[in-house]
């Protein structure tokens, strides 16, 4: 009895294992730079092809410590999603930016959700799991911050005054309206 609980046990460990990794899914298009799509980690951007790019974005960002000792401690009990392009000049930019800011206040990496979007046509920033589905992606990159479950608020594209002003703002739940707020349409 002991034996078989402990085999069934083990075999429902393994299988949620398998299935809790995610595969970094690339699209490779002829005469074209490879991008991601679907959810993605830190380290598929540290990697290969987009480390050109966001290594020098994150490192040699130089964040502003007084407004980041202010966000530190009211930032981690909020979730984020970034939606992104790896594609897209403005998501090359700002997503290292953002991510060092992060980094700078010690955020739990496991409240962080990167989804990157799809460039082709017919997927244009879609995902293959359909997360961006009825939260108006419009623009990429799009940051959203949550508290207990529920949209407080989003810095999309590119922050109003810097990145951390705007995290603050958002934070410390003080006004913020983002850029191209009038294209968004909550059903």
């Amino acid at each position: 009895m002991k034996l078989s609980f402990l085999i069934i046990t083990l075999f429902l460990s393994y299988t949620s294992n398998i299935r809790a990794q995610k595969t970094i899914q690339e699209v490779k298009i002829d005469n074209q730079q490879p991008f991601l799509i679907g959810e993605i980690t830190v380290d598929a951007l540290s990697s290969n092809t987009y480390k050109t790019w966001f290594q020098p974005n994150f490192n040699d960002y130089k964040t502003d410590d007084e407004k980041v000792n202010s966000i530190k401690n009211k930032i981690n009990d909020l979730r984020i999603i970034i939606f992104m392009g790896t594609w897209c000049g403005d998501s090359k930019r700002e997503v290292p930016r953002f991510l060092k800011i992060l980094e700078s206040v010690d955020y739990p990496k496991e409240y962080l959700k990167i989804v990157a979007l799809d460039k082709r046509k017919e997927n244009y920033k879609k995902s293959p799991q359909g997360e961006e589905w009825g939260l108006n992606i419009r623009r990429v990159p799009t940051f959203i911050f949550y508290k207990n479950g529920r949209e407080i608020n989003r810095i999309i594209e590119t922050p109003i005054r810097t990145l951390e002003d705007d995290i603050l703002k958002i934070v410390s739940e003080q006004e913020y309206i983002p850029n191209y707020a009038s294209s968004l349409h909550f059903d």
